[in-house]
């Protein structure tokens, strides 16, 4: 029972890993151009399939790095051509026009990759177990732990140390005094979205090797990515990795001791935060 609630908790720190990614990126967007992006899950996607393209002749690791890169560079695109046009407007219009454009990538994908699930190779020496007590402990889950902690912190230290990390939290706060102070909003919600869709595809080049690779790997986490904000706080990052990995382990320990109740649990944890503190565990009270 210890090594099997071990294993549970394990899988859940990984999947709230994921889910935290995603929340992450998703946060960073709303936060600052209030844009609820239903899309994410698909640009997760897009970066494994580009990582899956590339890893022919560019190795794992060569795809591991630009996959991610040319999912942001499509977002900015994307962000430049689409998302730019909803600014200001009811949130409904974005919450429409990504949810149109998450099914048009999953048609995408289907139509240039195939329907059926794809082999996502990772290094041979990732996937050997660390131990034969610990068999579901191999070098890959813990690469990944590893790579997520320093995605985070990296995101982190961007916004804490950077100009353009001080501008989007500003813009966080008062967009309004950013531009009057000579800020060119317009090139900062762009980077800022590219910054979400960049931990979207570093997402799903990571997950690739823990799902498996097929146009659907974005469904199953963008809506717990969704809890995580919520249970976390709008407007707190911090809250939100917290709120990712919470319902990741939450999900997990449940599998124990009630399999069938392992997804509904992340809802009751919502409900159960939103009533005690509506605002989320760190979110600002009148965020949005």
């Amino acid at each position: 029972m210890t090594q099997l609630l071990f294993f549970n908790v394990f899988n859940g720190l990984i999947i709230g890993a994921f889910y935290a990614l995603m929340a992450l990126g998703l946060s960073l967007i709303l936060n600052l151009s209030g844009v609820i992006n239903f899309a994410h899950g698909g640009f997760l996607a897009i970066g494994a399939y580009i990582a899956y393209t590339l890893i022919p002749y560019v190795g794992f690791w060569g795809g591991l790095v630009l996959a991610p890169l040319l999912t942001a560079g499509l977002g900015l695109l994307v962000e430049r051509v689409l998302i730019r046009r909803i600014y200001g407007r009811d949130p409904l219009y974005s919450l429409l026009l990504t949810f149109g454009l998450a099914f048009i990538i999953e048609d995408g994908t289907r139509f240039i990759w195939g329907a059926q699930g794809l082999q996502y190779q990772i290094p041979s020496f990732l996937q050997s177990p660390l131990s034969s007590e610990l068999f579901f402990l191999t070098g890959y889950r813990v690469f990944m732990m590893a790579m997520v902690v320093l995605i985070v912190l990296s995101l982190f230290l961007i916004l804490n140390y950077t100009r353009l990390g001080l501008r989007i939290r500003a813009g966080t706060l008062d967009l309004e005094t950013v531009s009057v102070l000579g800020v060119n909003v317009r090139i900062l919600r762009n980077l800022n979205f590219g910054l979400g869709i960049y931990m979207a595809g570093l997402a799903g080049v990571l997950a690739a090797g823990v799902l498996g690779l097929q146009p659907t790997i974005g469904d199953s986490l963008i809506m717990p990515s969704f809890i995580s904000i919520i249970v976390g706080g709008l407007g707190s990052l911090p809250g939100t990795l917290l709120g990712g990995l919470l319902i990741g382990v939450a999900s997990g320990v449940t599998t124990v001791f009630l399999p069938a109740a392992s997804e509904a649990v992340m809802y009751v944890i919502m409900a159960a935060v939103l009533l005690v503190r509506p605002r989320g565990l760190f979110g600002e009270e009148g965020r949005f």
